[in-house]
This record gives structure tokens, sequence and C-alpha cells, in this order.
């Protein structure tokens, strides 16, 4: 599991920062608004509405690329916005709880480096968060033999038991988040977001946070 941060370059939680085609209005009351119908009584998003609208100031307009990246931004600013429950009871960020799961499912010792990479985070990013669960007593870093620059970054036995204790209970809210979507639906949307992300990291580079 691996998490942007928040659209928008860190702003506020709960802002609707991802969706770079409204402006304004925070997700919650995006949500709250009542929402429109198209002609078959289906209804409508709010990234359908937006396009309406600059279809209307430019009528020759081609969105379908709004179309795609305006949803995948605007679910991503709702799923942040909604957070994380176990994660938050457990006082961590996704960020911080990813660092912690990357050293445990590699089941060794790895450098900030590694975790930057593994996590898709700045170095900067990194060294603040591994010192905030230092401090916590979560994990354990030791210098390299050789290299004393590099720091060896290891679980504690408490950071590894809130993990394994972590893990399933997010694995099920993350489950209850997605319950609109039934089986078939869930493998072809996975299915083609892998196709995107993976196009989308040799045209791109490795996105960081």
């Amino acid at each position: 599991m691996v998490a942007a941060d928040p659209p928008g370059g860190g702003g506020p939680r709960g802002r609707a920062g991802g969706t770079p085609y409204a402006h304004g209005d925070s997700t919650t009351a995006w949500a709250a608004r009542p929402r429109p119908h198209d002609r078959s009584g289906v209804t409508d998003d709010i990234v359908a509405s937006v396009v309406r609208q600059w279809q209307a100031v430019h009528p020759g307009l081609d969105t379908g690329p709004m179309e795609l990246i305006g949803r995948i931004n605007r679910c991503a600013a709702l799923l942040q916005q909604a957070e994380d429950a176990p994660l938050r009871s457990a006082g961590l960020t996704r960020a911080e709880f990813d660092l912690l799961g990357a050293v445990r499912r590699t089941a060794r010792e790895l450098t900030p480096g590694e975790l930057a990479r593994e996590t898709f985070s700045s170095g900067a990013a990194v060294t603040k968060r591994l010192r905030a669960l230092q401090e916590r007593g979560l994990i354990d870093r030791r210098g390299d033999d050789r290299d004393r620059r590099v720091a060896h970054v290891r679980l504690t036995d408490e950071g590894r038991t809130l993990v394994d204790r972590l893990l399933p209970e997010q694995l099920a809210y993350e489950s209850t988040v997605l319950s609109g979507l039934d089986e078939p639906a869930r493998a072809g949307l996975a299915a083609h977001l892998s196709d995107l992300l993976v196009q989308l990291e040799g045209r791109l580079g490795t996105p960081r946070r």
C-alpha cells in the first residue's frame, strides 16, 4: 500500500485540490451538493458537470483526458479526506505506515534511500518520518559498518507487532470503502489502473512526494 501526499502540494486536509478543473470548494462542500442527472436519469459525478461547463465554453474542446484524470484525482482527494481510520486510531499517517510496511514486507533492514524508492517519497520526507517513528520506538537505525553516513532501518518488536495488528484492520477498512464495486468491477478497474501506472512510470519516472 502506497499513498500519495495530499493533492495540491501539502495543503490542509479535506481540500479537493486533486481536481484541477474545479476551483474554490472543499471536498465536503461539493459532496453535500445535490447531484445533477443526465438525460438517462443516471446520477452525474462532479467531473461530468465540470466537463459540461467546459464544453459549453469551448464546444470544440476534447475533454476526454479531463474525464479520466479529473476522476482519478477526485477519487484520490476524497479518499485522502476520509483518511484511514485504523491508522489514525494508532496515531500514524498513511506515509508513516508505508515506511513501516516496507521494512516489514521485505523482512530485512533498509536504508533511507531504499525506503524512499519503495514508498515513492523524497529523501527529506523519509528522514522526517523516520525520526518521528524512532521517537515512538517503532524503528531502530544503526550505522553501516563501512560507511557511517549510511543508516540501516529495522523494526523494533513494538513496530512489528503494530504493523501486524494494523494491516488486517486497514485492509478491512479499505474493503468497506470499495464495497460499492463488485469483484469484476474491482478487478477491471485494477487492471486498467495498472496499465496506466506502468505507462506513466515509463514516461514520467518515479513520482516523488
